[in-house]
């Protein structure tokens, strides 16, 4: 059996996730790219941010992926507040 292996160009290689993890964007004008781990799905403070997102997009997303509506401050801010509760 003869196996091929296929190359994925830089940029494919660049938005993958590792797993147990998953991507948001994240920004009021510019959006930026954060890969943020599974386990912030249960905590309600990131609950909230979903719900924030729901209301203000619904299910379709600008950017093809979950875009939360908020500062990239906050959401660095909220996201090391989660990192430290769960360490």
């Amino acid at each position: 059996m003869m196996m091929i292996s296929i190359r994925l160009p830089f940029e494919k290689k660049k938005l993958m996730v590792p797993k147990g993890y998953f991507a948001v964007y994240v920004g009021e004008v510019e959006k930026k790219r954060f890969v943020i781990p599974l386990s912030f799905l249960n905590q309600p403070s990131f609950q909230q941010l979903l719900s924030m997102a729901e209301e203000e997009f619904g299910f379709t997303h600008p950017m093809g992926g979950l875009t939360i509506p908020c500062t990239q401050d906050t959401f660095i801010h909220l996201t090391s507040l989660l990192h430290a509760q769960t360490q």
